[in-house]
């Protein structure tokens, strides 16, 4: 039997648990890629009394069928691509690069709306422990750890309560420790690991956002 969460909150008061090492360090400072991963980094935080942020990152879906990542792209500039799944699917570079043009649109979006007018936080030397929802392809992940791995922090953390095994051990090759609850050989979807996995809206994002814990 597929064990299942109840929600993100509970994924995220679990993930807490197996991130306990880091709580009450000064020094960590949690990510949340929006906007699935946020209510479970709130969780983290909060447990772990740590700072929390976002990080904006994109999936550069394969048109008509989203799901399928060609790759991502993050604030910054950051942009991974996925070839296995481009020759796959036959993408060209140019479908690539409008894809590429109109996440980067979304994403200045999704910062102003969640950050508004704050700078980003300083990563230099800190333990930055990345979160989200659950892991399939990993091309947001791997995205947001080149974005954080760019500014020089002490060390990256992925944090998620679920992922392929796979995704999850390509990509303790990027980060410097994976933290992951739940690994199937096959995963089939994130959402069928949820009871309630119903999509988090920027309303829910901004008001999960205030009032905790925000670097300057």
């Amino acid at each position: 039997m597929v064990p299942r969460y109840k929600n993100r909150r509970q994924a995220g008061e679990e993930l807490a648990e197996a991130l306990a090492v880091w709580s009450e360090n000064a020094d960590v400072l949690v990510l949340a890629l929006p906007r699935g991963g946020v209510p479970v980094a709130a969780e983290v935080a909060d447990r772990l009394g740590s700072d929390l942020d976002v990080l904006i990152v994109r999936k550069l879906g394969v048109p008509g069928q989203e799901e399928l990542a060609l790759g991502a792209v993050a604030v910054g500039g950051i942009v991974v691509r996925n070839d296995d799944v481009m020759r796959a699917v036959r993408i060209d570079e140019a479908t690539f690069e409008h894809l590429i043009r109109e996440e980067t649109i979304e994403v200045a979006r999704r910062n102003a709306t969640f950050r508004g007018t704050r700078p980003p936080p300083d990563l230099a030397g800190r333990i930055v422990v990345l979160v989200d929802d659950g892991l399939a392809t990993g091309a947001t992940m791997r995205a947001a750890v080149a974005a954080v791995r760019s500014v020089h922090p002490r060390r990256i953390v992925v944090g998620v309560p679920v992922g392929s095994s796979d995704t999850c051990d390509s990509l303790a090759r990027l980060a410097d420790e994976v933290v992951c609850i739940h690994r199937p050989a096959n995963l089939r979807a994130v959402g069928m690991w949820y009871e309630d996995f119903v999509q988090t809206t920027d309303a829910e994002v901004v008001e999960l956002l205030a009032g905790r814990r925000i670097p300057t």
